[in-house]
């Protein structure tokens, strides 16, 4: 078979494109054509520096992942392409695939997720973004009418309040401190504020931003009891957590949530299979489209990742083209 390209992290701020070996595949076996990845900024720029705490090692691994933290290493997850072989299923379709960043590949067809019909390949770089927000939310458990804040406008943070708005009489305020996702906000459907401006008194509080400034948002705008889901990673290095004040006559609750697992409410009837069908099948939208902010060319994915890790100024999504 014709070998494909792949990108590695070669040492913590330095990647390179390498000529990568593609195995024959087995009866089972799907061999995709990459069309489109999509980097996962938070994440994949903790990787590119080589933040990730020698603890997490093996729970950070992504699922095809080749070498190991903290490098050199090939990871990524967001990998949309063509089948170009496999089973009837299969034929002629394109898929979604937990993949790094590479220009073909060969994985067992139960890897292979096929996009629905009115799902655009462009658009399906969402999908894992979309899953981790699925389960987010299944992690707050936002009720009807709720007064839910969404701290972080990245790429899971825009998702999460996409999904909270479509709850039946929600109000869903979208806090970031670049003004100019207010565009997007309005786009997604939803409210937006500065931190400055935030709504106090939520019901429910995903936070995505990354930061402690906006941790500490969280503690101050909530309610009596909120729950305060936290889906931002902060790699190594310690987070300073302001547990004084308030914190303990509300009767805060702060809950980790990590798309690994299925969330606890939902783990008895949903595997990863079902919450990732779920995914696909929501990316019909075309509203989302807003969310991907930039677009540029494999070979140049060492320089693009470089950037985005250091000053990533208006990125929310960016997609590599093969």
């Amino acid at each position: 078979m014709t070998d494909a390209r792949a990108f590695w992290i070669v040492e913590p701020g330095r990647g390179e494109i390498r000529d990568e070996p593609v195995p024959q595949p087995g009866g089972d076996d799907v061999v995709v054509r990459a069309i489109f990845s999509g980097i996962s900024r938070g994440t994949e720029a903790l990787v590119f520096n080589g933040r990730v705490p020698p603890s997490e090692y093996e729970r950070m691994r992504a699922p095809f992942q080749a070498g190991e933290f903290p490098a050199p290493i090939k990871y990524g997850y967001a990998n949309v392409g063509f089948v170009e072989r496999g089973p009837r299923p299969f034929e002629e379709r394109h898929v979604f695939v937990l993949y790094p960043h590479q220009s073909r590949y060969v994985v067992p067809g139960s890897s292979a997720y096929v996009l629905p019909d009115d799902v655009p390949p462009a658009r399906a770089v969402l999908a894992a973004n979309l899953e981790t927000a699925i389960n987010g939310l299944w992690d707050a458990r936002p009720q009807i009418g709720d007064r839910i804040a969404v701290i972080g406008g990245g790429t899971v943070g825009c998702l999460v309040a996409w999904l909270a708005g479509k709850i039946a009489g929600s109000e869903v305020q979208l806090i970031d401190v670049n003004p100019r996702r207010a565009a997007i906000a309005e786009t997604l459907g939803v409210a937006f504020a500065a931190p400055s401006d935030a709504a106090e008194h939520a019901d429910v509080i995903i936070h995505t931003s990354g930061s402690a400034a906006g941790l500490d948002l969280a503690l101050r705008i909530a309610a009596f009891e909120t729950r305060i889901i936290e889906m931002s990673w902060y790699g190594a290095g310690p987070v300073p957590v302001s547990l004084g004040a308030t914190f303990h006559s509300k009767r805060l609750s702060l809950i980790s949530s990590q798309v690994g697992r299925v969330a606890s409410s939902q783990r008895a009837r949903w595997d990863h299979g079902r919450r990732m069908g779920l995914a696909l099948s929501l990316l019909k939208d075309p509203v989302l489209d807003a969310l991907i902010t930039g677009e540029s060319d494999f070979e140049d994915l060492p320089s693009t990742l470089a950037k985005l890790s250091d000053s990533p100024g208006d990125t929310i999504c960016h997609r590599i083209r093969y």
